[in-house]
């Protein structure tokens, strides 16, 4: 574990012991060496980011970068007010993703199963000792009265009723004129059409430019470290823009932007409405902030809660990629853009932290694969 003295890492030795950890390092960041730190030979590292650590982390990135190595981060200031229930629920959480699986209920919530040995009784066995006598002695008793068919016997024809409805005139019916058809439609005047509109004309008379792709990157729980493997795959010189939303609890977009600029080969910057979406660049989307098409490509614009990105997206030059902690709500919008040629595809479900949204899209049919191969797909569809 990797905190500065103070509530935070208190606070994180608390969660650690909670989840039966077995810590073998615990220290201030800015007080070891990668060195150390790899002599140590941990299998996951905990690391509470606050300002003050960045420098240093980059010194450790070494041994951080060392393969197997589960890194997870998590904000200073909020694991030291986080407490109550929600620090209960981010315990689960640390259990699941240091331990592999994806069990985050509280107790209580697991399904009751009591095992007993041997095959469970087929119906046979069930009314094996049922007691028949009874019904065959009413059965006996009751057949006298009831009603016998005998088999060649026709039955007999009931008795005509003697009474009528109408009248013993017959009921004479006026013939109707026979329906003229409607003349049937001409299509004499009509032309075969193409099925796709020539591009409209500008002024000029050049066709006009088609809105720029991105690749938009949905993340949440668990997302900043598949992000950080994302980036550091990428290629330097990478021109197709990058679209990062991540959903944090503390709204620390700054701090988000320092950490992915120090692992990135592209430029990271912060999304502000009313800039454009700039080629080989990498672009964090706050909250309230979207994309929308305008005349000159993909711009930012100022968003409502709830608005979806997704559907501003050209699909034949966009990909949307889901990683540990996307909302399952998304997986609609992205694969309806996958069916109109958009490259849509998610984190695979090992190291993946909550794969809620991540299983549906392999249900759509969807391929998964690690942020690092999923880095290699863009790059291949776009070079």
């Amino acid at each position: 574990m990797l905190a500065r003295p103070g509530q935070a890492r208190e606070r994180l030795r608390l969660a650690l012991d909670a989840v039966g950890a077995d810590v073998v390092l615990e220290e201030d960041p800015c007080a070891i060496d990668a060195a150390l730190l790899a002599g140590a030979a941990p299998q996951a590292a905990l690391i509470a980011l606050e300002p003050a650590v960045e420098d240093a982390l980059i010194a450790l990135e070494p041994a951080l970068e060392a393969p197997g190595l589960l890194v997870i981060f998590d904000e200073a200031d909020l694991a030291a007010r986080r407490e109550g229930w929600e620090a209960q629920r981010w315990i689960r959480h640390l259990a699941a993703k240091l331990y592999g699986h994806d069990n985050v209920l509280p107790p209580g919530h697991e399904q009751d199963v009591q095992l007993e040995p041997g095959r469970p009784p087929t119906p046979q066995q069930a009314h094996a000792d049922a007691v028949l006598e009874p019904h065959l002695v009413e059965a006996a008793a009751l057949a006298a009265d009831l009603p016998e068919d005998r088999p060649g016997e026709t039955a007999g024809a009931l008795p005509a009723t003697a009474w009528a409805l109408v009248d013993d005139a017959p009921a004479v019916v006026a013939e109707r004129p026979r329906a003229v058809p409607p003349p049937l439609p001409v299509f004499s005047h009509l032309e075969l059409v193409a099925l796709e509109e020539p591009a409209a004309q500008t002024g000029a008379g050049e066709p006009a430019a088609a809105a720029p792709g991105a690749i938009l990157v949905i993340a949440g729980i668990g997302g900043p470290d598949a992000v950080r493997r994302f980036l550091v795959a990428l290629p330097a010189g990478f021109q197709r823009p990058v679209l990062i939303q991540l959903r944090l609890d503390g709204g620390r977009y700054d701090n988000l932007v320092k950490q992915m600029a120090r692992v990135s080969e592209i430029p990271v910057a912060m999304a502000m409405p009313g800039d454009p979406v700039s080629a080989g660049a990498v672009h964090v989307l706050p909250d309230g902030v979207g994309v929308a098409a305008a005349g000159d490509g993909l711009r930012f614009i100022d968003t409502p809660a709830g608005d979806e990105p997704i559907l501003a997206l050209p699909p034949a030059e966009s990909a949307v990629l889901l990683l540990s902690g996307a909302g399952a709500h998304r997986v609609d919008a992205a694969l309806a853009l996958a069916t109109r040629g958009a490259l849509v595809a998610g984190q695979a479900l090992d190291g993946c932290y909550d794969a809620e949204a991540v299983r549906l899209l392999a249900a759509g049919g969807m391929d998964l694969a690690t942020p690092a191969q999923l880095a290699e797909q863009v790059s291949a569809r776009w070079p």
